[in-house]
């Protein structure tokens, strides 16, 4: 066969799709919107690599420390810059203040010009919710008149929240003050950091997982309208055509539909495109340009679509035969096998089994081996799912009418009640093994901080030499603040820390009232004046051997200025004490004093560190703490306490799953719905018929939702079946006790089923108005 014969009869295929009349349109927007559903998710994932490198580069691009072991010393062309950042209602802030040393200090990224002291340039989003009416707090404390917005360029995603505000006196707090001195802006050796393996095992059970229920839907797409269509093709055959040339128009004429639903998934696209701009998931947000498709992907897709409608089409013909009086296809068709179905997640288990406990220790995993083995097995759930729902249903008994009907129908098209099952159960499949991986592998990439969020919520740093009773009770006085433990710590040496060799012996000084003091430590008695030793921690054991009565300490405190020093002579009397694990879970050493005994030298030379208890019924509490740290110290990041912190890669990509997850589900609702109304429009004589016979609407309406449930209620079972055998043998590969959260199980299963049943309720509309005598008529 040739291939001009080959064009000639897809052409003509085309041609009949759409010149073929109304019911040719039909089936050629169905397919189409089926198919550009598909393509438009398709090629937003083939977008996502270059979102995510763009995201990076300006990262990178706008990064403001100096790399080298020291900062430049003051120059025409540097930059003191400062972080400012904060976090409004669980959102974060990202704020920095500027000033130019000269007149060729480099400008950040996304300005224009340096914002003047008072003022600062902010993104569109910072914008939009500083004008917003409930953001009275977030404006006290970012109280600088906006004088313009930042650019493209200097902003990671069209959501995030940035400003660069005007500075003044940044240069006092240069060393240790949060302030850094730049020629550029930017990494300008930048390393590639090596990924672990069991985080790159994630990102490709990811990518799998998330584009099989595509590729699944886009197959069962192409064949939308199939029974009308091989019924159409027999006239075909009637007038001179034979077998093969019938089946090759039959798939031109699905192709033509994969070639709409190109164009169509092209708009989609770009409609998405757009939106994607302008909304936030879970934090991550990017610009439109940023989805910009990798061409070579982007024309993998364009050819494989319409490749993939033809050659599904031909194999979905393989089994019928296309007479000049009709289809040989209303006989009862032959029983699947069941043997051939079995070696595709064989195949897949087999190409996973020798990584079996590979783990974090034995290099990367195959990446092919992965790839190909997860979407074997997954393309096994749709070759399993029409010989489970054919070998069920074949064996349903007799019930109501409803049920009878929705069985005898099943009993006679179980292949296309499976296909519109197939992406659903491919999806929860997937869903259940990741979940089992990620829980898996959780506990080592989750870690505990040592902090105890029952004692303390909310950690502000403060700036030395600030009055220790004055500060805490500005933090005292603040609304929804329930507790403030405050604390002021040096270290002290016994000699003086510019000598030579600095002190041979140094220990710990942690400043504090009573109650305090109470936190770290356990305290026979004490009142304001007292100074106590602690017996030694893990860390600090110097303590009792400085111990001693007429003894001269030195306690340092280095800053932009230089090195300055304080004396203290140890007192007669120190009582002893017992370090005790603290708010953060780790012992102290060294000395504990309260306020008076701390001599006024020493004061401006010990760093404070607040502890807030937060009353969280209080609406906005946190953000009256933050304000408050606002006014002590602009400078002031507080830190909101945790008792348990992921590793950053791992926490991205399980963001990057539940992103693409709320994707991918859109897509299955929406093709579940178009497939829905497919089959409900093949069906319409049919339904009328029964009307006319004088068949209850409820009968009918029962009949469709038992119909879909029966497929659905299997399609799950296999997918729970195929999920938790899949998450088993990843776990088994990263060397991880296999456990199964039931929990998580259920509910991914019952969210799937939840997807279907919206779908069925959105269709019974369209179903009501089909059940009308007048079906009947026809031209």
């Amino acid at each position: 066969m040739s291939l001009r014969q080959w064009a000639r009869d897809l052409g003509l295929g085309v041609r009949f799709a759409f010149a073929g009349g109304r019911e040719g349109w039909m089936r050629a927007v169905l397919t189409a919107l089926g198919v550009g559903l598909g393509v438009a998710v398709l090629l937003l994932t083939t977008a996502v690599p270059n979102a995510l490198a763009v995201r990076h580069d300006r990262e990178e691009a706008r990064l403001d420390w100096p790399f080298g072991s020291e900062q430049p010393a003051r120059a025409d062309d540097t930059l003191l810059i400062a972080e400012a950042d904060t976090t409004f209602r669980d959102k974060d802030v990202r704020g920095r203040l500027v000033e130019p040393e000269g007149t060729r200090a480099p400008l950040p990224p996304g300005l224009s010009r340096f914002p003047a002291k008072g003022e600062m340039v902010v993104s569109p989003a910072l914008k939009k919710l500083l004008a917003a009416d409930g953001s009275a707090l977030l404006r006290e404390r970012i109280p600088y008149r906006v004088t313009g917005t930042i650019g493209e360029t200097g902003l990671i995603g069209s959501q995030e929240l940035a400003y660069y505000s005007g500075g003044s006196g940044l240069g006092s707090h240069v060393d240790g003050g949060g302030v850094t001195r730049l020629k550029e802006f930017g990494n300008p050796n930048p390393s590639k950091e090596e990924t672990d393996p069991v985080l790159l095992l994630l990102i490709l059970v990811v990518i799998v997982v998330l584009l099989m229920p595509v590729a699944v839907f886009i197959a069962a797409a192409v064949r939308f309208g199939g029974e009308r269509r091989d019924r159409r093709l027999a006239a075909l055959r009637l007038v001179g055509s034979d077998g093969r040339m019938t089946r090759r128009i039959a798939a031109g004429e699905a192709m033509a539909g994969a070639l709409l639903g190109l164009v169509l998934g092209a708009a989609f696209f770009l409609i998405g495109r757009q939106v994607a701009g302008s909304v936030e998931v879970m934090g991550i947000s990017v610009w439109p340009s940023y989805l910009d498709p990798s061409p070579a992907l982007a024309a993998l897709v364009a050819l494989a679509v319409p490749a993939a409608a033809v050659l599904v089409t031909l194999f979905a013909l393989r089994g019928v035969v296309i007479e000049p009086l009709g289809v040989v296809r209303t006989a009862k068709p032959a029983r699947r096998r069941l043997w051939w179905r079995l070696l595709l997640p064989l195949g897949g288990f087999g190409m996973l089994y020798p990584m079996i406990g590979q783990g974090q220790t034995n290099g990367d995993f195959n990446q092919y081996l992965v790839s190909g083995g997860v979407v074997l097995i997954l393309i096994g759930i749709t070759a399993l799912l029409p010989w489970l729902v054919e070998t069920v249903v074949s064996r349903l008994g007799s019930g109501g009418v409803a049920w009878q009907l929705a069985v005898r129908r099943l009993q006679l098209s179980s292949g296309t009640a499976a296909r519109m099952v197939n992406g659903i159960a491919v999806a929860v499949a997937g869903a259940i093994a990741l979940q089992m991986l990620f829980a898996g592998v959780d506990g080592a990439y989750t870690k505990p901080t040592g902090q105890d969020v029952t004692r303390a919520q909310l950690q502000v740093q403060v700036p030395d030499g600030a009055p220790l009773a004055a500060t805490a009770q500005k933090f005292a006085d603040t609304k929804a603040v329930r507790k403030v433990t405050a604390l002021w710590e040096g270290y002290l040496g016994d000699s003086s820390w510019n000598s030579e060799n600095g002190p041979e012996l140094a220990t710990e000084l942690t400043v504090g009232d009573c109650p305090a003091l109470r936190e770290v430590a356990k305290l026979p008695s004490c009142k304001d004046g007292d100074v106590f030793v602690l017996d030694g921690s893990e860390y600090s054991t110097d303590g009792p051997k400085l111990n001693t009565p007429g003894k001269r300490l030195y306690l340092e405190h280095s800053s932009s200025e230089g090195s300055q020093e304080a004396v203290w002579t140890v007192p007669e009397g120190v009582t002893a004490a017992h370090s005790v694990k603290g708010l953060t879970q780790w012992e102290r050493g060294g000395f504990l004093m309260t306020p008076s005994a701390l001599p006024e030298a020493a004061e401006k030379m010990v760093s404070g560190q607040v502890y807030l208890s937060i009353d969280e019924s209080v609406p906005d509490a946190y953000e009256y703490a933050r304000n408050t740290a606002f006014r002590v110290d602009p400078l002031a990041d507080p830190m909101t306490w945790t008792s348990t912190r992921q590793d950053t890669k791992f926490t991205t990509i399980r963001t990057g799953l539940l992103v693409g997850s709320a994707c991918v589900l859109l897509l299955i609702g929406a093709s579940l719905l178009v497939s829905q109304l497919e089959q409900l429009r093949e069906r319409r004589k049919l339904l009328s018929s029964l009307v006319a016979f004088g068949t209850r609407r409820r009968t009918l309406g029962l009949s469709v939702l038992w119909q879909t449930a029966i497929p659905i209620a299997l399609g799950l079972l296999l997918a729970m079946a195929v999920g938790l055998t899949l998450g088993a043998i990843l776990l088994k590969m990263t060397s991880t006790p296999v456990e199964v959260d039931w929990a998580s199980v259920l509910a991914m299963t019952g969210f799937g089923a939840a997807v279907v049943l919206l779908v069925t309720l959105l269709s019974l509309p369209p179903l009501l108005r089909l059940l009308r005598p007048d079906g009947l008529r026809t031209e």
